[in-house]
């Protein structure tokens, strides 16, 4: 008796999405591969050219791939390389120069890796949100994609023991991106930090603290007339 040992054909995922590529585009893999290699080294250095390179290809907007990858360093402990994967990530939601959408299945990669982000993802992005002129758009656009971004921006504003940097830049994103979920909370603190603030006045002698957080009044007032504007 004969046995079919033949395997049946599986569909491999492409590196690439070809309808949006060039007709080249064979001819980069063994530089996209090298560049990949490079962005995950030990070496800073390393992974600041394998990201120039994979932007000058144009590699993640024409590989899910690519972009995935990418989007791992949104935690790299060289704050320079995170904001430029911030900006370059960032720039994958908006369609490019001619007005081409990013293809689906990269910009599907990509939502499914940001919906994953938690606390200490979004606290590495706020740290550098304000690194550039871009940053901080592209860093509102791929919060803006992560359901659970608001909820944990709220327990980074709510965190006292964090730098005023961080919990300001928090309030900021609130704002922006357009959270309505937290006005509670911010609510709860305009409330505490009102009455702080007030009692700070009636004692003027009192030595001022190191890190006042009173100074996130003003913000917290103006993230909540965004967020109850019509």
């Amino acid at each position: 008796m004969d046995f079919d040992l033949s395997l049946p054909e599986l569909e491999q995922p492409p590196l690439f999405q070809f309808e949006e590529a060039s007709a080249g585009a064979v001819e980069l893999f063994p530089t996209v591969w090298s560049a990949c290699e490079e962005l995950v080294s030990p070496d800073p250095a390393l992974r600041h050219k394998g990201l120039g390179q994979l932007m000058a290809l144009g590699a993640p907007r024409l590989s899910p791939l690519v972009a995935y990858l990418l989007s791992t360093r949104l935690a790299d402990p060289d704050a320079a390389l995170r904001a430029r994967a911030a900006q370059a990530l960032g720039g994958l939601l908006l369609p490019d120069l001619e007005g081409r959408p990013t293809p689906e299945p990269v910009r599907r990669y990509l939502v499914a890796a940001l919906s994953q982000m938690r606390t200490r993802s979004i606290y590495a992005l706020l740290e550098v949100a304000y690194d550039g002129p871009d940053t901080a758009a592209s860093v509102a656009r791929l919060l803006n994609v992560c359901p659970y971004a608001g909820k944990h921006l709220v327990e980074i504003l709510n965190e006292r023991k964090l730098p005023l940097t961080i919990r300001r830049a928090a309030v900021d994103f609130i704002g922006s991106v357009g959270y309505l979920e937290a006005i509670p909370a911010l609510e709860r603190l305009a409330t505490r930090l009102e009455a702080r603030l007030g009692g700070q006045q009636s004692m003027p002698f009192a030595p001022p603290a190191v890190q006042d957080e009173t100074d996130l009044l003003p913000v917290v007032q103006a993230a909540l007339v965004m967020l109850k504007a019509p």
